[in-house]
């Protein structure tokens, strides 16, 4: 009988077998942690605030989780709260920012503003946060359940990368479905020059000088971003006027025109701090000159959490130099005018659409936790996944997706 021979390059290392043990043990911790976390329910923010500005200085934990952007949308839609914190050995774990929405009897639980944030992680401890997922996602969900019990019939957290930046989410291992949209992102290199490098550099110069020069035909224009809260207000304003315009163009509802809406996306607009590397939302317009009277061409609000970017929205005239481009080349101005502001990634949010494809060469798929509360929670939480997967499997077909919204605009 022949014997085998190992090769001894095929063995593993000395730091190969530590690190092996210390994932176990990681591992092994974490889920006997997980028997010793103790979950509070909270319907007010204030008792919060202080450990939840600790958690929120995280960098990659997201904007639409921090205390001023939730504190915005509560204070406009006064909906119930029901804010999950983890507590372990004294220390908090996680706060998970949650609202109670009700619709035909059902109440489910999501996160404070969901309808309006591009990407959400939950606010989490480092440790727990580098958990990934390393904890009893069972005991986990359970914990969870039991938390809401009386509350919610299902807890529904959407828009999250199961990744980001590097980082497993801890929420891995819960129940999970692919949210229909992905999120589209533009990392920033050193320079603007090297950024560009990223993307069809020669094309997008070419049309960088095209619409240039059709600009300066038409009279010129400015890039601004007014530093006076009562033009940034101005601006809102008028940008809710662009877009409304164009929805009903297109036969579509609109969802920026509830008055509670308007009032949260003007609450954000005072929501910055003195290091400006952080403010909820700042508009930036391209305004056109000779001949138009000061007219804004195209508009945008973009937010900022430390070195991370997110385009919130965005408008054009359909009515001023529409050869131009003016939405996209406003983005050129933006994006060159960050360079060299701590910025280290450009976020254009969620939704499939060709100019974010254009710009961004990183595309983030995102998942929704779909965790049932009560009977009726498991109904409703296998409605939304049939949906989604539904949604998801007609926007990968693009004529399939083009017929869609055709049907779409026809019925309002």
């Amino acid at each position: 009988m022949q014997t085998q021979k190992l090769d001894v390059h095929e063995q593993p290392s000395d730091k190969a077998l530590a690190e092996a043990a210390i994932s176990r043990l990681r591992q092994l911790s974490m889920k006997l942690a997980m028997a010793e976390i103790d979950i509070e329910v909270f319907d007010t923010m204030q008792p919060l605030e202080d450990e939840w500005r600790a958690l929120e200085r995280d960098n990659l934990q997201s904007l639409h989780q921090s205390y001023d952007w939730c504190t915005a949308w509560v204070s406009a839609f006064q909906r119930p709260l029901a804010i999950l914190k983890g507590t372990h050995a004294d220390q908090t774990a996680f706060i998970l920012p949650v609202e109670i929405v009700k619709s035909r009897g059902l109440a489910v639980a999501k996160f404070i503003a969901a309808d309006h944030s591009n990407i959400n992680t939950g606010l989490f401890s480092e440790s727990f946060a580098e958990s990934g997922g390393t904890i009893d996602a069972g005991k986990f969900a359970s914990q969870l359940q039991q938390a809401l019990k009386g509350r919610a019939d299902l807890l529904l957290l959407q828009n999250i990368p199961l990744e980001w930046r590097g980082r497993q989410t801890p929420l891995t291992g819960l129940p999970m479905v692919q949210n229909q949209n992905h999120a589209y992102q533009l990392p920033f290199l050193p320079t603007f020059e090297e950024t560009l490098k990223q993307l069809n550099t020669k094309n997008r110069r070419k049309k960088f000088r095209v619409q240039s020069k059709r600009l300066e035909a038409a009279g010129g224009f400015e890039y601004l971003i007014p530093g006076t809260s009562e033009e940034q207000h101005r601006l809102l304003d008028i940008f809710f006027r662009l877009k409304s315009a164009r929805f009903a163009s297109l036969g579509l509802p609109d969802v920026f025109a509830d008055r509670e809406t308007q009032a949260f996306l003007h609450g954000l607009l005072d929501k910055l701090d003195d290091s400006k590397q952080y403010f909820g939302l700042q508009m930036h317009v391209l305004r056109l000159k000779d001949g138009h009277e000061g007219k804004i061409a195209a508009i945008s609000g973009i937010s900022r959490k430390g070195d991370h970017i997110i385009c919130q929205f965005g408008a054009i005239d359909e009515e001023l130099v529409p050869d131009t481009s003016p939405g996209e080349f406003l983005y050129w101005q933006t994006i060159s005018g960050l360079h060299g502001k701590g910025v280290a990634l450009f976020d254009f949010g969620l939704g499939d659409q060709t100019y974010k494809r254009s710009w961004a060469p990183v595309e983030t798929p995102h998942y929704d936790v779909v965790l049932p509360v009560s009977p009726f929670g498991v109904i409703a939480g296998a409605a939304h996944r049939i949906v989604t997967r539904g949604k998801a499997h007609i926007k990968a077909r693009p004529k399939l997706y083009k017929f869609a919204q055709g049907i779409r605009a026809r019925i309002g």
